[in-house]
């Protein structure tokens, strides 16, 4: 049955198209609609307490097809929080109108340039002025078009093998019991990054905009999705003043006190900062105890680093993929304040100038636990090649705790094939 309901927002109509059956929500691999499967039980930190089913069991009415980010927003904004699920039919272009649609009147880029360049500003003060305020101006209407705020009690599913978000951040705040799965999401570009001459010692451009940002909420299940650059990757971008323009923030963060997350079967690709678990030393308060994340059978790709950065949680990282070609990599597995990350059964290809060492990346001083790693096919203590590598940076061994929440787990030495087949947008069974 198909049926059509209108919505309004402000004065425009838009119509969303509603189907969808009264079904009971099937279990995740056990049913033909993945709107209505949800997370197995003991599937990593979301399946904890009362397990994560999104929007599985939406009545008719509050399942929607979507062909336009705007038809996604206004989907999403929809009142209540009884289960909804919103379907995505091909790709939804947040900024289709471009970078100048968002310019404040009397921006200009050139303008901006020369005012702060540093042979004119210098490097220990703050750019501020007026161009300053129309720049961020700008960029605060960027943020307002391309954020997409999902409820509580919602699934997104891609339909079919081409759905997918470019330029949009889908932001998960303050809500418990969201299912985002197969779509392609492209990272946002940031059209207004803030010159900051106080950066390092010669100064950065700073970028916003996450593909998707988990924020104080609960139980959420993020699943065969692609995270990447797409047609702008950091070696497109422009330099200025010496340092690349840079546009790309992450690709997904979990963050303020967000908990009870799985991250499964998705493929992050060709990006820089990747996946930050935790975003400041100074949020013990909101983020202790909390921050609990599951990550497997994903694919890393040619990323540079925050594979993930972790503090405080408690994070579970097994049977993933890392495929490490060499130049641009910083890092895998970054070990932050209080962190208690487990990584075990993961496979690791480094290109010929990749030292395994470099895998684990110490920040803070907190405990970690690498059982059973192969770095090309071959089976490397992470934890000791790193320790000798890096005298300075000596890790210790032993997160504390031991994860029981898997509910499949593979011999390291199948998962490259297991996740180069399955991970990833379009190939959810």
């Amino acid at each position: 049955m198909r049926h059509t309901q209108s919505w309004v927002v402000g004065a425009t109509a838009l119509v969303l198209s509603v189907t969808g059956g009264l079904a009971a929500p099937a279990a995740a691999h056990g049913g033909h609609d993945p709107a209505r499967q949800t997370l197995p039980a003991r599937d990593g930190w979301a399946s904890e307490g009362t397990g994560t089913t999104g929007g599985a069991a939406a009545v008719a009415s509050r399942v929607f097809t979507v062909s336009t980010w705007e038809e996604l927003r206004t989907a999403l904004a929809v009142p209540g929080t009884e289960p909804r699920i919103v379907k995505v039919r091909g790709t939804l272009n947040a900024t289709s109108a471009g970078c100048a649609a968002f310019e404040a009147a009397g921006y200009d880029f050139a303008r901006y340039l020369a005012d702060y360049d540093p042979a004119v500003w210098g490097y220990t003060t703050e750019v501020s002025g007026p161009q300053e305020d129309l720049r961020a101006a700008s960029a605060a209407a960027q943020g307002k078009a391309i954020k997409a705020y999902v409820p509580a009690n919602t699934t997104i599913v891609g339909i079919g093998r081409n759905a997918g978000i470019t330029g949009g951040s889908l932001q998960i705040q303050g809500v418990d019991n969201v299912v985002i799965r197969n779509l392609t999401l492209e990272s946002p570009l940031d059209c207004f990054p803030q010159w900051d001459p106080t950066d390092g010692a010669t100064g950065a451009w700073n970028s916003e905009y996450d593909s998707m940002v988990v924020y104080g909420s609960t139980h959420v299940w993020v699943d065969h999705n692609t995270f990447t650059d797409g047609a702008h990757p950091d070696s497109s971008l422009p330099s200025y003043y010496g340092e690349v323009y840079q546009q790309h923030d992450g690709e997904l963060d979990v963050v303020r006190g967000a908990d009870l997350v799985t991250v499964s079967w998705n493929v992050f690709a060709d990006h820089d900062k990747t996946l930050m678990i935790g975003n400041s030393d100074s949020a013990g308060a909101t983020d202790r105890d909390r921050l609990r994340v599951t990550l497997h059978h994903n694919l890393f790709s040619d990323v540079g680093e925050r594979a993930p950065r972790v503090r405080f949680g408690k994070v579970d990282a097994y049977n993933n993929h890392f495929v490490v070609p060499g130049p641009g990599y910083v890092y895998s597995f970054g070990i932050g304040l209080e962190s208690q990350l487990v990584a075990e059964r993961n496979a690791f290809t480094l290109g010929p100038d990749v030292p395994a060492g470099q895998i684990l990346k110490k920040w803070k001083d907190a405990p970690v636990t690498t059982k059973d790693n192969l770095v090309n096919r071959a089976p490397v203590d992470l934890l000791a090649v790193h320790n000798a590598q890096f005298p300075a940076e000596v890790l210790r061994e032993g997160a504390g705790w031991t994860p029981v929440l898997r509910a499949r787990v593979d011999d390291p030495q199948a998962v490259p094939g297991l996740v180069g087949h399955r991970a990833g947008a379009g190939r959810l069974r």
